[in-house]
């Protein structure tokens, strides 16, 4: 394996580069013997080469690591120093001012013929590198301005000269992070042959432009880096947008000095995205991005690697490596939370306390932050004892939780569904008339996971601009998924009804946000739940692709009682004449109604300074059918029940 850490071979001519300042410096003192620029100038310029000259032989391993990559020729080193020379010291800046004829402090086209092609016949060799070389090519050295070309200025690249010099100095625009490198986990995707294949030829250090792509660029720039490490080099993450995307060149120029291998990501969300412009380093680049990240025109052989889902196993080592003080939960976070492994270690790190609960706090509120203008973002205190509904109801949400819990035994450990898109996604459909615990069996479903539920806002998602409807229903599933919460669509009618005949642009666009919605939702990795007062306004491809459809019906006597129990807490005070299952019997409300009732008379029995009474409660019943718009059932009001135990 190459050692990519050791000082290549020599500089041409076997000189270092402060044997080439003074080379440059000497020529520089005879040119202008005769010019009028005064004894300083010249005393200045013997100074510095005596300077350079006597400074102990040292290697530089940043020039000659340039020249063995580059193929650098001694002139193509004469360009690099002479450029830099204005950024040595400030005596020279001055005195390329003194001679530039607009007072630049940087050295000319002109100037450099004059010091680097003593014979006039070399000069055109010159003047075609300054238009085309390995110091140009490579963004070493840029021939800046607009004017004749002899008169134009040599300006070496951004942070260029201290990093020759060993200073780990940067170009300023270029982002760059250090982020830590996490390969537990990843055995398995390092081993498989495609990654495989990439980590031979970055170790290699051949031209090849590898792309990590994953629908999440973080998860696409911790495998590259990962990547990088596993073929024992260093990668120097480097985040370019479209701004900056042309000083890639500079980068990779600025990598390479320091033996690293420039590791990208690219975010470029104009209309024009450029592909990256990296093309003639001479070692492996690597890519991080969306599966779309423009490559087109490379000049290289291009490997794509997919950040494929990590298995079962690999979630448990990685959370036993991550939290070795929950290794005993190791099968449980794995199930619960599959981060990418650089994502749980980051986690953990920021966790003063380190338990089960923290954990799921911390995952969670990763979706907080980034749900979306159209996501109600609600943490679930609803638990099973406040459900009431058939049993046969209660079992199909318990599957459903067991579904998801049991993924990783199932799924992983199983075989089953291997590789299929949206393996890990649970989808329900919950319809029935509004009040009879749809939403309160979600909330429920979300407590008994350990997250938060999501409630989509429909009337925020829909847009009547072509495309943002997409858009903001991408950011809602990409934003549950991160943070493992269940998505609810409350009242999905709106979003997931029948496709229509398509009889003008209107429709058409309509049918397109249909087919978006059914292509998610059949990819998304988790539990999404659609509400609907009414199954058949649901399109016939959704149900197909439903895992649970429960039907919720208003409930019977015995279930309207539990209900009044349900909602009236253990502490409230309650008269001797209230009877539940009388209101139940009287009453066919649903669980909706039932709630607001209990809490409207509640309050009136407050303002009276009394117990909750049944007079209390008929007239709080009363206002709910008035809202609903139902006759109110006087005929059949009951008598007072005598001694009636106040819990029925």
């Amino acid at each position: 394996m190459p050692d990519h850490a050791a000082t290549p071979r020599p500089n041409p001519d076997g000189d270092t580069l402060a044997a080439r300042i003074a080379v440059l410096a000497n020529r520089l003192a005879d040119r202008l013997a005769g010019a009028a620029l005064g004894t300083p100038a010249n005393e200045f310029l013997a100074r510095i080469a005596a300077e350079q000259r006597a400074l102990p032989p040292a290697p530089n391993p940043e020039l000659a690591r340039l020249v063995a990559r580059l193929g650098l020729d001694s002139r193509d080193i004469d360009i690099l120093v002479l450029a830099g020379l204005a950024e040595e010291h400030e005596g020279f800046a001055s005195l390329f001012a003194q001679l530039h004829p607009r007072s630049d402090p940087y050295p000319t086209v002109a100037l450099a013929a004059q010091l680097l092609t003593p014979d006039p016949n070399e000069r055109p060799d010159l003047l075609r590198r300054l238009w085309g070389s390995p110091t140009i090519d490579h963004a070493l050295v840029e021939v800046a301005g607009t004017g004749p070309f002899p008169t134009r200025d040599l300006r070496l690249g951004e942070a260029l000269w201290p990093a020759l010099h060993g200073i780990d100095a940067w170009p300023r625009e270029l982002a760059r992070s250090d982020d830590p490198i996490v390969t537990a986990g990843l055995e398995e995707w390092l081993a498989s042959p495609d990654v495989a294949a990439a980590c031979t030829a970055i170790r290699a250090d051949a031209p090849v432009l590898v792309l990590v792509h994953a629908d999440d660029p973080a998860v696409a720039i911790a495998r590259a880096l990962a990547l990088v490490h596993a073929a024992a080099r260093h990668p120097r993450r480097i985040d370019l947008s479209e701004k900056t995307a042309s000083l890639a060149p500079l980068a990779c120029v600025h990598a390479l000095l320091r033996a690293c291998v420039p590791t990208f990501t690219l975010t470029l969300d104009g209309p024009n995205r450029p592909a990256l412009p990296v093309l003639r380093h001479p070692g492996a680049i690597v890519l991080a991005g969306r599966p779309d990240t423009p490559v087109t025109g490379a000049r290289r052989t291009v490997l794509p690697l997919a950040c494929t889902r990590l298995p079962a196993a690999a979630l448990r080592r990685m959370w036993t490596h991550a939290a070795p003080s929950l290794a005993a939960s190791a099968d449980l976070l794995a199930a619960r939370f599959p981060l990418e492994p650089a994502e749980a270690h980051a986690l953990v790190a920021s966790l003063p306390n380190l338990d089960l609960a923290t954990v799921a706090a911390s995952v969670r509120a990763r979706g907080w932050s980034c749900g979306g203008a159209g996501i109600k973002v609600v943490q679930p205190s609803a638990t099973w004892r406040d459900l009431v509904l058939p049993a046969d109801h209660l079992h199909a949400l318990r599957d459903a939780v067991d579904r998801v819990r049991l993924q990783p035994r199932v799924l992983d450990d199983w075989g089953f569904l291997a590789g299929r898109a949206g393996a890990r996604g649970v989808r329900m459909l919950f319809c029935g008339p509004p009040g009879t615990g749809k939403t309160l069996s979600a909330e429920v479903l979300a407590h008994a996971l350990a997250t938060d539920l999501f409630i989509v806002d429909v009337s925020r998602v829909v847009s009547k601009w072509i495309g943002e409807t997409e858009k903001n229903l991408s950011e809602a599933f990409d934003a549950a998924e991160r943070s493992r919460a269940v998505l609810l669509f409350d009242e999905a009618d709106a979003l997931f009804g029948k496709r229509t005949e398509v009889a003008d642009a209107h429709d058409r666009y309509a049918n397109l946000e249909t087919a978006y919605l059914l292509s998610r939702l059949e990819r998304y990795e988790g539990l999404a739940i659609l509400t609907s007062n009414l199954r058949q306004n649901i399109d016939a491809a959704f149900i197909r692709r439903m895992d649970f459809i429960v039907g919720f019906e208003a409930p019977g006597r015995d279930e309207r009682a539990a209900l009044w129990r349900c909602h009236i807490p253990a502490d409230a005070p309650v008269a001797a004449d209230v009877a539940w299952t009388e209101l139940a019997s009287l009453y066919p409300v649903v669980g909706g109604v039932i709630r607001n009732a209990a809490l409207a008379a509640a309050y009136f029995a407050a303002a009276d300074d009394a117990p909750i009474s049944r007079a209390h409660l008929v007239r709080a019943l009363r206002r709910e059918y008035e809202k609903i718009g139902k006759a109110f059932p006087t005929s059949h009001a009951p008598p007072h029940s005598q001694g009636a135990p106040h819990r029925g």
